[in-house]
């Protein structure tokens, strides 16, 4: 089925924070639609994907009504999904401090952090943990703090066993925020970069832009060593305020890096803003000549600039360069 199609590449889209490709094949498996009045499982998963792509875009309201035609669809379809209408409702209720109404949501589905876990059920299970972790944090009911760990302890442990990475980064996240709810910082901050190193292979990005101000609270404060995650992370605090404000004309939002710079990148790009040459840089680095300006020509591409002072003036914007 080719909306299913469409809906597929939207997902990934919209996972890399590009909101416009994914609502463009959105609207390509809209027009199938038209054809494909019976197939109602199709027509569900997009209403999601779509609904995705609003929440994406800051239109909760909008999301909630794709979510409710999806659900009415599902309905008809018995809709054998693992991820459903009903569970991204309750996720963006949490999004909106409607605490009560996300629990409401856990009672009527009958989960409980002591359920046996499939993969069926682990979109449920994991926003249950999302709303367990969300309840200690505003509620701070010590009786609430061990059933939440060992959940998603063993949460951990089934999509790592599955080999189901999107599920492994959104469950250290939700470790990471219960830490940092519990004041462990220090374990919250390793749960955090654990999470880190399993996205930035494959660009994950809503995921944890999604999470909102609670994840870009710990993101500000991270200090990280590996320098192509020091990118990545750059690159999710810039996503997470792309929109313009007030004292923030659009055309001065800093643009994130679409291909991050290597570690080696990285060490003669420090170099070049302490003002060394080539070839001092060359000798510093036990590297050619040749090597280090094949090197600079691959910064500037990188940094879209066309001179020195404008790839340093570029890094400096996006928090490359040490002080």
């Amino acid at each position: 089925f080719l909306t299913d199609l469409y809906v597929g590449l939207a997902e990934l889209h919209r996972e890399r924070n590009d909101l416009e490709a994914a609502t463009h094949q959105l609207q390509k498996g809209q027009e199938e639609l038209s054809g494909q009045a019976a197939f109602l499982g199709s027509r569900a998963r997009w209403c999601m994907a779509m609904a995705r792509v609003r929440l994406a875009q800051g239109d909760p309201g909008g999301a909630l009504e794709l979510l409710q035609e999806a659900e009415g669809v599902a309905r008809r379809d018995a809709f054998p999904e693992w991820r459903t209408p009903a569970a991204l409702k309750a996720r963006i209720w949490l999004g909106q401090g409607r605490l009560a109404d996300s629990l409401g949501w856990a009672q009527t589905q009958n989960l409980s952090p002591d359920d046996a876990l499939s993969y069926r059920r682990e979109f449920d299970h994991i926003t249950l943990a999302k709303i367990l972790v969300a309840q200690y944090r505003q509620e701070q009911h010590e009786a609430q703090l061990q059933p939440a760990h060992l959940f998603l302890e063993r949460l951990q442990q089934a999509a790592e066993v599955g080999e189901r990475r999107g599920s492994q980064i959104e469950i250290l996240l939700q470790q990471s925020l219960l830490y940092e709810g519990q004041g462990h910082s220090e374990r919250a901050f390793t749960a955090l970069e654990d999470a880190l190193h399993l996205a930035e292979p494959e660009n994950y990005s809503r995921l944890i832009i999604d999470e909102g101000q609670p994840i870009l609270k710990l993101l500000k404060k991270l200090k990280v060593a590996d320098a192509r995650l020091q990118v990545y992370v750059h690159n999710l605090l810039l996503a997470f305020n792309q929109q313009p404000t007030d004292d923030q004309p659009a055309g001065s939002i800093v643009q994130p890096l679409i291909e991050p710079l290597s570690e080696r990148e990285l060490e003669v790009l420090q170099l070049v803003a302490e003002g060394l040459t080539n070839r001092e840089i060359a000798q510093r680095l036990f590297l050619a000549v040749p090597t280090v300006k094949g090197h600079n020509r691959n910064i500037y591409s990188k940094l879209q600039a066309q001179r020195r002072t404008e790839a340093i003036a570029r890094a400096r914007d996006l928090g490359l360069l040490s002080d």
